[in-house]
C-alpha cells in the first residue's frame, strides 16, 4: 500500500498544478480583466477613497471621515431637490419613451420579422453626431427668431411658444436623446415572442387584447424592463439637456456633481454625492435584475 500511495503521489501533484494552472479562455481573457480593473475598478476605488477625506482636500488614503455624508444628509442641504428633479426627470422619460417606443417596436417585428434588428439600427445614426450639436439644432429650431418662430411667422401666425429653457424642453430633449436606448432591448423582447404561440392562440379564439395581455407582453416584459433600467439610469445622469436646452432652469443631480469637482474644488464632497447615486442606481439595477430571466431572454431555455 506504500507503494502505491508512493508512486501515486507524483501524479496527484501533476494534477493539482494543472488544475492551478490557466485555461487557455482564462489567458485570452486576462488582459480585459486588467483593462477593466484600471479602467473601471480604479477610478471608482478612488472616488470612495475621496468621499471619507477631509471636505475641500486631496488628503485621499490619508484621512478618514464622515463629514461630506453628514454634509449631504444635512435637512438644510438643497442638494436633494437636485436629487429629486433628477429622478424625475428620469421616471418621465421611462414613461413617455415606454409608451413610444412599444409601437416602433412592435411594428419592426411585425413588418420587418427577423430583420427587425438591422432595420432599428437606423435610429442609430443620430448617435454619430455630438450629443451637444444635436441639441444645439434643437436650441436653433426652438429658439426666438429660430425655425419653428419664423416658419409660424412666416405662415401668418404670431409665433411660435416660449418653451426653451424650461423643464419640459429639458424632457423633450431626454426622449429624444435616450430613444434607441429604450428601443433596441424592446424590439429584442418582442422578437423573441414565438408567432406560433400566437397563431395557436388566435386559432383557439382568443381576442387581440388577450393574446397582448397573456402572451405578448408576459414575454416581452425581460426586453422591456431592461430598455427602462437602461434609460432611468442614462437619464438620472443626464447634465447636456438640462444645461442647453432647459438653461439651467432646474439643476439636476449630475450638475451638482460636476459642481462639486470643478468651481468649488470639492473633491471629498463631490465623491460623496457621486457614491450615494451610485449606490440608490446600484441597488436599483440589483432589484430589477433579480426580478428578470436573463436565461429565456437570452435563449439558452
Amino acid at each position: 500500500m506504500a507503494d502505491i500511495a508512493l508512486a501515486r503521489a507524483p501524479e496527484t501533484a501533476q494534477h493539482i498544478r494543472q488544475a492551478r494552472r490557466l485555461s487557455v479562455g482564462a489567458k485570452c481573457a486576462v488582459p480585459v480583466a486588467v483593462l477593466l480593473g484600471v479602467g473601471f475598478l480604479a477610478p471608482l476605488i478612488a472616488i470612495l477613497a475621496y468621499s471619507f477625506a477631509t471636505p475641500r482636500s486631496f488628503d485621499v488614503f490619508r484621512s478618514f471621515t464622515l463629514e461630506n455624508f453628514a454634509t449631504l444628509f444635512d435637512p438644510t442641504n438643497t442638494v436633494w431637490l437636485s436629487f429629486a428633479w433628477s429622478v424625475g426627470f428620469a421616471l418621465f422619460t421611462v414613461a413617455i419613451l415606454a409608451v413610444i417606443a412599444y409601437p416602433i417596436a412592435y411594428g419592426l417585428n411585425a413588418v420587418f420579422g427577423r430583420w427587425a434588428g438591422l432595420i432599428s439600427v437606423f435610429f442609430v445614426f443620430p448617435l454619430f453626431v455630438s450629443e451637444n450639436v444635436r441639441l444645439y439644432g434643437w436650441v436653433l429650431f426652438f429658439i426666438k427668431n429660430g425655425v419653428l418662430d419664423g416658419t409660424l411667422k412666416w405662415l401668418g401666425f404670431s409665433g411660435g411658444p416660449e418653451v426653451l429653457y424650461t423643464p419640459g424642453v429639458t424632457l423633450f430633449g431626454m426622449v429624444y436623446t435616450y430613444l434607441p436606448f429604450m428601443l433596441f432591448p424592446m424590439t429584442l423582447g418582442l422578437a423573441l415572442v414565438p408567432r406560433d404561440l400566437v397563431d395557436a392562440a388566435r386559432d383557439l379564439g382568443a381576442g387581440r387584447v388577450f393574446i397582448w395581455r397573456e402572451i405578448e407582453l408576459p414575454l416581452a416584459m425581460p426586453g422591456i424592463l431592461i430598455g427602462m433600467l437602461l434609460t432611468f439610469v442614462l437619464a438620472i445622469g443626464a447634465t447636456a439637456e438640462a444645461k442647453i436646452l432647459g438653461g439651467q432652469s432646474v439643476i439636476v443631480i449630475s450638475h451638482d456633481i460636476e459642481i462639486a469637482f470643478t468651481y468649488s474644488q470639492n473633491w471629498p464632497l463631490g465623491s460623496a454625492l457621486a457614491v450615494v447615486v451610485s449606490l440608490f442606481i446600484g441597488a436599483l439595477t440589483l432589484f430589477a435584475l433579480s426580478k428578470l430571466d436573463l436565461d429565456r431572454m437570452l435563449g439558452r431555455r
